[in-house]
C-alpha cells in the first residue's frame, strides 16, 4: 500500500482555518527560502519546492480547496477509507460500469496536471494632492514572478520538452488492482502532470518561473482618495497548469494639501475675516482648485461659521460632478492693534457694556 501524502495545509506550514491571505504570505515565504536559485544542487530543497508549489495551486483555488477538505483529493475523489490506511484515489466512474465488465474497471481515469489562478499582487503609488483632483497617467515597477524567458514557461531545457511520464504512461495516475476494484493514485514520478522534465532549464531549474521587474502603465482618475484601489485584470503573478493570472491592486497614498482638508468630495479651507467684516459684512476671496471665488459674507457671522462654494470641491469618481468648497471663517483678532484700532475698539467696549 501507498504511504499517505503528507497534508497539504502541512506543506505550507499553516492550519486548515487559514484565510487565503494566510495561504499566500505563507507561500511566499516558502517558496523564497527553498527556490531553488538560492538552494543550488539542494535536491531536498528543490523537491520541498515542487511540494510548496503543488500545495499552494490546490489550497489557492476555493473549488479546489472545498474538494480536498471533504474528499483529500483535489478532483473530487476520496482520499483515504475511515480508520486510516493508505492514501488513495476511489474512482466512482469506475463503480458504474462493475456489472458491464470487470476489465473496464481497471486502469481508468486521469489525474489533471493541477492548475489555479495566480496570485494578486498589491503595490503602493504616491499621489500628489493636486495630481489626485486632475488625474493622472503613470508608470509603476512591479516586481513578480513571470514565466521563464529560457524556456518560456516550460521548465525544460531550451531545444528539449517535456516527455510522457513513463511511469504511468502520461495518464497521471497509477491503478492498484483491489479484488473486484482499482484503487488509483496519483503518479509518485510525475506528481499527476502525466510528463516529466528530463533535463530542466537551467535559469528556472525547472520550475518554468522566475521574478522580475516589469513596469505597467496605469490610468489614476481624478478625484482619488487616500487608500482607493484601482484594479488591472491580468496583471499580477502568472497562474499555474494554464490557470489565469491573478490581479495587481494599485493602491493609492494622496499627498495632503497645505490649504484644504478632505471631506470626502468636499475640500474645506480655513477662511480669516475681521470682527469688524464679520460684524457688519463684506465679501473675501476664497482660493479654489480652479481659481479664487469672490465670497460674501452675511453681517452677524460667527466664527466658525461655514459658507459654501458649491462645484468647487473634488471630482465625484462615480462621475456624478465636484464636491463643493466649505469655507470656515475664522476671527482673526490684531494682535498689535494701532492706536486708531485701540480707540475705536475700546469705544465699541464702552458701549456694549452700556446696554
Amino acid at each position: 500500500m501507498a504511504t499517505r501524502p503528507k497534508d497539504l495545509y502541512d506543506s505550507l506550514g499553516v492550519s486548515r482555518t487559514a484565510s487565503q491571505e494566510e495561504l499566500k504570505k505563507a507561500y511566499r515565504k516558502l517558496v523564497r527560502q527553498y527556490h531553488p536559485d538560492k538552494n543550488p544542487g539542494d535536491k531536498a530543497a528543490e523537491e520541498r519546492f515542487k511540494e510548496i508549489q503543488g500545495a499552494y495551486d490546490v489550497l489557492s483555488d476555493p473549488e479546489k480547496r472545498k474538494q480536498y477538505d471533504a474528499f483529500g483529493s483535489a478532483d473530487g475523489r476520496v482520499g483515504g477509507f475511515p480508520g486510516g490506511g493508505a492514501n488513495v484515489n476511489f474512482d466512482f466512474g469506475d463503480l458504474s460500469d462493475l456489472f458491464g465488465g470487470i476489465g473496464d474497471i481497471f486502469g481508468r481515469g486521469r489525474a489533471q496536471q493541477p492548475s489555479g489562478r495566480g496570485a494578486d499582487l498589491q503595490v503602493a503609488v504616491n499621489v500628489s494632492f493636486d495630481d489626485a483632483l486632475r488625474g493622472l497617467e503613470t508608470q509603476i515597477p512591479v516586481e513578480a514572478e513571470a514565466a521563464c524567458r529560457e524556456c518560456g514557461g516550460s521548465g525544460a531545457q531550451p531545444g528539449t520538452a517535456p516527455i510522457i511520464c513513463p511511469e504511468c504512461r502520461g495518464r497521471g495516475v497509477t491503478v492498484e488492482s483491489q479484488g473486484l476494484f482499482g484503487l488509483s493514485h496519483t503518479c509518485p514520478r510525475c506528481h499527476g502532470a502525466g510528463t516529466v522534465i528530463e533535463k530542466p532549464c537551467p535559469r528556472c531549474h525547472g520550475s518554468g518561473r522566475e521574478r522580475r521587474t516589469r513596469r505597467y502603465k496605469v490610468k489614476i482618475p481624478a478625484g482619488v482618495k487616500n487608500g482607493t484601489q484601482i484594479r488591472l485584470k491580468g496583471k499580477g503573478e502568472p497562474g499555474y497548469g494554464g490557470g489565469p493570472a491573478g490581479d495587481l491592486l494599485v493602491l493609492t497614498r494622496v499627498a495632503d494639501s497645505p490649504l484644504y482638508k478632505r471631506r470626502g468630495s468636499d475640500l474645506e479651507i480655513e477662511v480669516p475675516v475681521t470682527f469688524a467684516d464679520a460684524a457688519l459684512g463684506s465679501k473675501v476671496e476664497v482660493p479654489t482648485p480652479e481659481g479664487p471665488v469672490s465670497l460674501k459674507v452675511p453681517a452677524g457671522s460667527e466664527s466658525g461659521k461655514l459658507l459654501r462654494i458649491k462645484g468647487r470641491g473634488a471630482p465625484k469618481l462615480n462621475g456624478g460632478g465636484k464636491g463643493d468648497v466649505l469655507a470656515r471663517l475664522t476671527i482673526a483678532v490684531p494682535k498689535k492693534p494701532s492706536k486708531k484700532e485701540r480707540e475705536l475698539l475700546e469705544e465699541l467696549q464702552k458701549v456694549q457694556k452700556a446696554r
